[in-house]
């Protein structure tokens, strides 16, 4: 048994590489061998966002606070509020944040595959951000 305690890990500015506007990440849990699953909570501050990206095994957010948005490649750009779980299956492109005025947080939880969990691709224009 293993319990990370609150408080106990650092939080992290999210890299501008990834992500546009205010965004921290707070680690909550790693992969323990054998398993490959791991979570953070990320809080988006109003207008903050992630680039476009994928997920080999996939991704579940569980939205927590505010109000954000997300967008599958191809589809509309969608409102998510707390309480909202939203799948994304493996090889979708995508992003996600908070909504223009509001901030938002969630709970990311995806599998490492072959050492990777995610593949960072452009960022999401700001014309391509108005829902």
């Amino acid at each position: 048994m293993e319990i990370k305690r609150s408080g106990s890990q650092a939080s992290a500015k999210g890299p501008t590489d990834w992500f546009t506007g205010t965004v921290r990440v707070d680690p909550l849990f790693s992969p323990n061998e054998p398993a490959r699953t791991g979570g953070a909570l990320v809080t988006f501050e109003p207008g903050a966002r992630t680039a476009w990206h994928t997920h080999p095994l996939g991704q579940t957010l569980i939205v927590t606070v505010g109000m954000g948005l997300v967008q599958r490649e191809g589809g509309l750009i969608e409102e998510i509020r707390p309480g909202d779980i939203v799948w994304f299956p493996p090889g979708e492109k995508h992003w996600h944040g908070a909504g223009p005025t509001t901030a938002m947080s969630h709970i990311a939880i995806q599998e490492t595959q072959d050492g990777s969990a995610v593949t960072w691709m452009e960022k999401v224009s700001d014309e391509q951000y108005r829902p």
